[in-house]
């Protein structure tokens, strides 16, 4: 093709009003649960190998937060929710491309740098509660939700409650306690197995049956819906290579035939 037949076919698409870069060609951008920060790490390094040419944008935070500014129009192409309630929603209220997919199970754990208080575990806080107990907020961070819940559920809410410190997410909860803001966190599993958590601190995994499951789903987006590109990188982390990733940091497989829950 000559170089004016170049030119004349860049203009013919710019007056009649078409993108002149297409869809496939701009980044993907996720907003994710922060409990992945480790795992979907390792996750978007495997894809970058496999599809060099498709850049990924993550940001984490609280799921919650993220659902709320995806009604409100914020450019996500996939949200990775710790909490399917909140995908579901988003897909019934007509702000996805198409039904959640269930992606892992997560787990939460008391952590601390002193030994003796993580192994008290649970139990121990009822008895005798640390100065500053970090969770995430429960109102929109569901590893916060699922605190309360175990808290209540051993009776221990009410003596807890007056000695809790409270992070916006549940990577920030896990730096309060990493840092000495709080003696002890309750934290996801995810970010407790990664090598640094492991150096500086001590963990003891809560029983499930004291709490919701933390069923994790994802959704491409309505912005997203013609991308193919995010299509295939929702199918991506849920193949078995990237699952195995999840594993290594304490995300439990979802049953195909878990149904997800009503919002």
């Amino acid at each position: 093709m000559t170089l004016s037949r170049l030119f004349g076919r860049v203009v013919l698409a710019w007056c009649l009003g078409y993108p002149l870069v297409t869809t496939a060609d701009q980044p993907l951008t996720l907003a994710a649960a922060s409990d992945l920060r480790f795992a979907l790490e390792e996750i978007i390094q495997a894809w970058d190998a496999q599809y060099p040419q498709q850049e990924v944008r993550v940001i984490y935070g609280s799921s919650g937060r993220f659902a709320t500014q995806i009604r409100q129009g914020a450019p996500f192409d996939l949200y990775l929710s710790a909490d399917a309630t909140y995908a579901l929603a988003l897909h019934q209220d007509g702000f996805t491309a198409g039904p959640p997919q269930p992606y892992a199970i997560g787990r939460i754990v008391l952590w601390s740098k002193d030994s003796r208080l993580a192994e008290k575990g649970l139990e121990g806080l009822a008895v005798s509660p640390p100065k500053r107990l970090a969770i995430a907020r429960p109102s929109h961070a569901p590893y916060g939700a699922r605190a309360q819940e175990a808290l209540q559920a051993i009776g221990a809410w009410t003596t807890v409650e007056p000695h809790l410190v409270y992070g916006e997410n549940i990577s920030g909860t896990a730096q309060m306690a990493e840092s000495g803001a709080a003696e002890a966190a309750i934290i996801a599993l995810s970010l407790a197995l990664h090598p640094g958590m492991q150096r500086q601190g001590h963990y003891q995994l809560i029983d499930d049956r004291l709490h919701a499951p933390l069923l994790q789903a994802m959704v491409v987006t309505r912005r997203a819906a013609d991308n193919a590109n995010a299509e295939r990188l929702a199918r991506f982390i849920r193949a078995p290579a990237a699952q195995k990733i999840l594993e290594k940091y304490g995300f439990a497989a979802p049953p195909e035939s878990l149904a997800l829950p009503a919002p």
